[in-house]
């Protein structure tokens, strides 16, 4: 679709109506929602290092490792419920062994 052309003051036609000027209008608090602030992102990763994986995670990594992913999914569906929240957990899941393994060569290699 076209972007919206200026109105022209004529009340007939495609672009009618009165001439305004448009005002700018402070984002809303609400456009923010499900974006993660910095201090959060540093907590979380600070309970992580320290606290380490949850049992059922560790099992998805397992699972990860033999090449079955499928299953992985669906240990992962069963304990948080959807299927978009274990697809994004798989795929955490997949990183953190690919970080892991990529970790692992370079200290085999020294």
């Amino acid at each position: 679709m076209a972007p919206p052309q200026p109105n022209t003051g004529l009340f007939v036609g495609l672009n009618k109506g009165h001439v305004v000027t448009k005002r700018e209008i402070p984002p809303r608090p609400s456009s923010r929602k499900g974006k993660t602030s910095k201090r959060v992102h540093l907590v979380r990763n600070l309970i992580r290092e320290v606290a380490g994986f949850a049992p059922y995670e560790k099992r998805i990594t397992e699972l990860l490792k033999v090449g079955k992913d499928k299953r992985a999914l669906k240990v992962a569906k069963r304990k948080l419920g959807t299927h978009k929240r274990a697809k994004k957990k798989r795929e955490e899941m997949a990183n953190v062994f690919r970080k892991m393994r990529s970790g692992g060569v370079s200290e085999k290699k020294k």
